[in-house]
């Protein structure tokens, strides 16, 4: 396992931390306290979505609690398909690196498509845009299938590339 290749290619990616992939993030009880003190916003009301919102306020380009001993233990444990591709060697840092790059693209492109909304994850916000566009289906304007072909494209690469399905992680 080569890990200065995986501490590059996760941070020339942070899609986990962005609220690209997730929306929210899994926390212990005994970690809501730590976590909020940290200055993130923790979800408390329901036990079985127990954790913090995504983006996280702790990521700027890079993670601001990386080394701190109150760093979430989902975090720690998170690794995406890539990231376990990479450290299997089944893939280059290279095409990592082209499979975060290729994917923040289409991210960017998605982006512009976008319409402004008071949803703060980019998950949320492009899940309920594509909701509402499907639900049109036949009177879509030519800018509202090209955000649906590349909402569907990138849905695709989360599941195939990061194995992250909806808002679920598959640990294969």
């Amino acid at each position: 396992m080569n890990h200065a290749d995986a501490n590059i290619l996760c941070k020339a990616c942070g899609l986990c931390c962005s609220g690209h992939l997730f929306s929210w993030v899994r926390l212990n009880a005994s970690e809501l306290e730590k976590v909020e003190k940290l200055g993130l916003d923790v979800i408390r009301n329901d036990p079985r979505q127990r954790g913090f919102t995504q983006p996280c306020a702790m990521w700027n380009g890079v993670c601001s609690v990386y080394t701190s001993p109150d760093y979430p233990r989902s975090c720690q444990k998170y690794r995406c398909k890539a990231l376990r591709q990479l450290l299997e060697e089944d893939i280059s840092l290279q095409d990592g690196l082209i499979i975060v790059r290729e994917t923040l693209v289409l991210i960017r492109e998605i982006e512009l498509l976008l319409p402004k909304s008071s949803m703060i994850s980019f998950r949320e916000r492009l899940l309920a845009q594509k909701e509402i566009l499907e639900v049109k289906e036949k009177m879509l304007s030519a800018m509202d299938e090209s955000f649906l072909q590349k909402a569907v494209t990138l849905l695709a690469r989360y599941e195939d590339l990061f194995g992250v399905d909806d808002f679920i992680d598959y640990e294969t």
